[in-house]
């Protein structure tokens, strides 16, 4: 797997041999980096006879790398994780629109761009997880976790994570900004520790009572429960979890999704990358390789996923919640959510 450090952007643009332009191609870059994802590609290759050229990395450094390269860019097709990063990328001129009646029709309307230059594939929701031994009365919204009952309880990541970003900007939809402010300032006042580390690491500091409460996507916790995860899985029956606002807006989802390159050399191919990721078999690869929820209606779940339950997601329309990104970085500015 090749990653870009962003101080190392120019020199591996000038090192690393740019894949073939041919029309039986298609140029991916992924910031997707799960294994399980091969089946993904290996079956499109098999079904359609088009070989995929893949650069991965994170998902800033794809989106620099895209705009340093221009229209010389090679880069047929995006996929990337999070509301956040599909929005800057379209804001950033590297994305297309594409014209498709597959993907209108099976991708819901809230989870794809309104100018169709993105469309989510998979999703995984964003909960709250507990110390059975510690919390008796666990939080059941958002808004609970800014009640001071849970002082010096919670562990949450950094304002810097996306997931963090869409969620406080799904927030501000929903409530307005004064009151996404005032929730997030709570947060910050219950916190037991000062953001650190992934999601894996918020699992991790319930099962070491560190902390009562944490906040992590539900594949983390999935995976846990399918594979043996270091300081989590030994001790899974020690953490709770809570799908939140399940008598009102849902329990937020946060997204991975793709968009055709601006300049694709390969536009057709690409086209029909976005289609096959659309189709039934593709999303339960999702959710078999990766515990993530498909987002086409009817797709099987893997049992991982399956165990955790029955919910209601919230289906706040990803346009407007791109829209309020740059409010809600603000506001962990204001609030001094590190």
């Amino acid at each position: 797997m090749t990653y870009f450090t962003s101080t190392a952007l120019t020199a591996a643009l000038a090192a690393v041999a740019l894949p073939a332009l041919a029309e039986g191609e298609l140029n991916l870059y992924s910031a997707r980096h799960y294994d399980t994802d091969e089946r993904l590609y290996s079956d499109f290759t098999d079904a359609t006879g088009i070989t995929i050229n893949r650069i991965e990395g994170k998902g800033d450094e794809l989106l620099a790398r895209m705009i340093a390269e221009g229209a010389n860019s090679p880069a047929d097709v995006l996929i990337t994780v999070d509301t956040s990063r599909l929005a800057r990328a379209k804001d950033s001129g590297v994305l297309q629109a594409v014209d498709s009646d597959l993907l209108e029709a099976k991708i819901p309307a809230n989870l794809q761009d309104a100018d169709n230059h993105w469309f989510g594939f998979s999703q995984r929701s964003r909960i709250i997880f507990y110390d059975k031994k510690a919390i008796e009365n666990p939080p059941q919204t958002y808004a609970d976790l800014a009640d001071p009952a849970y002082k010096g309880q919670v562990c949450i990541r950094s304002s810097s994570n996306t997931y963090n970003q869409t969620l406080l900007a799904a927030i501000v939809t929903h409530e307005g900004e004064e009151a996404a402010t005032e929730w997030a300032q709570g947060v910050v006042d219950n916190m037991a520790r000062s953001p650190q580390g992934g999601d894996t690491d918020q699992l991790r500091s319930i099962v070491s009572g560190e902390c009562g409460i944490a906040v992590s996507n539900t594949y983390y916790f999935a995976r846990a429960l399918r594979t043996e995860v270091d300081g989590v899985s030994a001790a899974i029956d020690r953490i709770g979890y809570v799908f939140p606002d399940q008598d009102g807006n849902g329990a937020h989802m946060n997204l991975s999704g793709a968009g055709v390159a601006a300049n694709a050399p390969n536009r057709d191919n690409a086209v029909k990358f976005l289609e096959y990721l659309a189709a039934d078999q593709a999303q339960e690869y999702f959710s078999a390789g990766n515990d993530e929820y498909p987002v086409v209606e009817g797709v099987a779940l893997a049992p991982s996923v399956a165990q955790l339950g029955e919910f209601k997601a919230d289906k706040v329309n990803l346009n407007e919640v791109a829209e309020n990104l740059p409010v809600a970085q603000q506001i962990f500015n204001q609030v001094g959510w590190k």
